[in-house]
């Protein structure tokens, strides 16, 4: 028991850069405890899109709106977003060990609420609690990342652990919809306890901390209740127009209450001295496109795993696993994407390969909008799989570059405003697209009448003018990065390591001269 007390004192202990860095490879400890926060962001992604597949069964066994059904996947993608600005505050505040063992705690507690609820409400509250426990992971993995790689390997190390964030919610829907066939839709929530709990042994046992704390940091959580309340009220009153006019109490006032939230916290941000995020770093030209750029790629991937499915299983008829099994290619369109994304993104630089990558996601994309009744199924499969190359190749080197183009003491506040920005982004794509999709289906419906034949074209309809939507987003992204992403930041990784060590002697040439 003594033993076992003092192995734990000693990971507890924080690895310097030398101690994870041996001879330009990670020491077993670094690399076991990379390993884990991989694994763990892995699980936390993959659960952010598993219930798309199953959404429309949720849908009808709770009788609900779909949607009201989205928020499943949208509240995962707000509440990450909320809470990635905390990461700064967390990551000082405490040590990786507190912060990823209580995170996988609440993610647990989160899963068996939602595995044991008979209400959506109680659902979308363990759905929120996940969210809570997974937001951090990913921040705190890429902090991790950038504080041990040096800059010329850091392209490939975050295309190697970005498939847990890329990849993941891609295989997500597969698995997902195979579970809600076979044995129910509340098996997904078992089978994410029973993760959490082997990620919390993992992280108890086996973590290494990798950073100082400070007791004495402290935050703006005024600025968080902002967010909850801007973003939230936004969202909330948006998808409320499905059932109420837009100029309905419960359709203006939370969307008004929402935006003056989202206006009172960006005024916030810069005029306090210690921000919840700092927004300064948006100064920096080319790490605001990139960062654009990044919103806009999870916006379109994020909508259309939502969109898909209801289509291959409301308009079509197939099955659950059958729309997991359709989507899944694109999970190995991204992992393709990661493992030379990266290297590509070393050898070549950020503009080559965030130029591809867009222009695949937007030729994916208005294939996909093609689709109607009688389409070859697997067809989708062949766009999902394109858009997922594309998205793989923008995602990542856009997020490397962009980061690259601050100085190191803005990588933490930049880390967490691109973070921020793109989980928000992805979770207002999905109810926007949603709600679009209602309005041309309702649109298109009234010229059809009401034979239920009619209904499903009328739903087509609005599914191929939705993608349409989404296929111009990616059109502007495209043409964003095209005449954005270039300059000395868009080197590659070799070109970027000898311009940081010309600038290095030219800062230590007036000490060797005066000596």
């Amino acid at each position: 028991m003594k033993m076992g007390g003092i192995a734990l004192l000693g990971r507890s202990q924080a690895l310097s850069r030398d101690e994870a860095m041996v001879n330009g490879k990670l020491s077993h400890a670094a690399l076991l405890s990379i390993a884990i926060l991989t694994v763990i962001t892995f699980v936390g992604n993959f659960t952010q899109l598993q219930l798309t597949s199953a959404l429309p069964t949720i849908i009808s066994d709770f009788h609900i709106s779909v949607t009201n059904g989205q928020w499943l996947t949208s509240v995962f993608q707000l509440v990450m977003g909320v809470m990635v600005p905390l990461t700064a505050f967390f990551t000082k505040r405490f040590s990786t060990r507190q912060i990823v063992i209580t995170s996988m705690a609440v993610f647990t507690i989160g899963s068996i609420i939602s595995w044991l609820s008979q209400s959506f409400v109680l659902v979308l509250a363990g759905r929120t609690l996940e969210a809570v426990g997974t937001g951090v992971m990913w921040p705190v993995l890429q902090i991790t990342v950038f504080s041990i790689y040096p800059l010329s390997k850091r392209g490939v190390a975050m295309g190697t652990v970005g498939i847990a964030m890329s990849v993941a919610p891609a295989i997500g829907p597969t698995l997902g919809g195979w579970q809600t066939d076979f044995a129910g839709w509340r098996s997904i929530f078992l089978l994410l306890t029973v993760l959490g709990i082997l990620c919390l042994l993992a992280s108890v046992f086996g973590l290494r901390n990798f950073s100082e704390t400070d007791k004495q940091t402290n935050t703006d959580f005024f600025s968080v209740g902002l967010s909850v309340f801007g973003f939230g009220g936004l969202m909330f009153g948006f998808t409320n127009i499905e059932n109420y006019p837009i100029t309905s109490p419960m359709t203006l006032l939370p969307m008004l209450v929402g935006l003056l939230g989202i206006i009172w916290f960006i005024f916030r941000q810069f005029h306090k001295e210690n921000p919840l995020l700092d927004l300064s770093v948006l100064k920096n030209r080319r790490f605001t496109i990139g960062t654009i750029c990044a919103a806009l790629s999870f916006f379109a991937f994020s909508s259309i795993m939502v969109i898909m499915p209801l289509y291959i299983q409301t308009d079509r008829g197939f099955s659950a696993t059958m729309s997991g099994l359709i989507m899944l290619p694109g999970a190995f369109g991204m992992a393709i994407a990661q493992f030379f994304g990266g290297r590509a993104l070393d050898r070549f630089g950020a503009r080559p390969v965030a130029i591809t990558g867009s222009w695949m996601l937007l030729l994916g994309t208005a294939g996909m909008s093609l689709v109607s009744m009688d389409t070859w199924i697997w067809w989708v499969s062949i766009c999902q799989f394109v858009r997922q190359v594309g998205m793989g190749f923008v995602l990542m080197p856009i997020t490397t570059w962009s980061l690259n183009c601050l100085e190191p003491k803005d990588l933490s506040a930049g880390s967490a405003v691109t973070n921020t920005v793109r989980q928000i982004a992805g979770a207002v794509g999905a109810p926007v697209l949603v709600i679009l999709l209602e309005t041309f289906t309702t649109m298109h419906a009234g010229t059809l009448g009401n034979e239920p034949h009619a209904q499903v074209l009328a739903s087509v309809f609005g599914v191929q003018w939705a993608l349409r939507v989404s296929s111009f987003i990616c059109l502007a992204m495209a043409l964003l990065i095209y005449f954005g992403v270039k300059g000395d930041g868009a080197g590659s990784g070799r070109e970027m390591t000898r311009r940081a060590l010309r600038r290095m002697h030219i800062v230590h040439a007036p000490a060797i001269q005066a000596r």
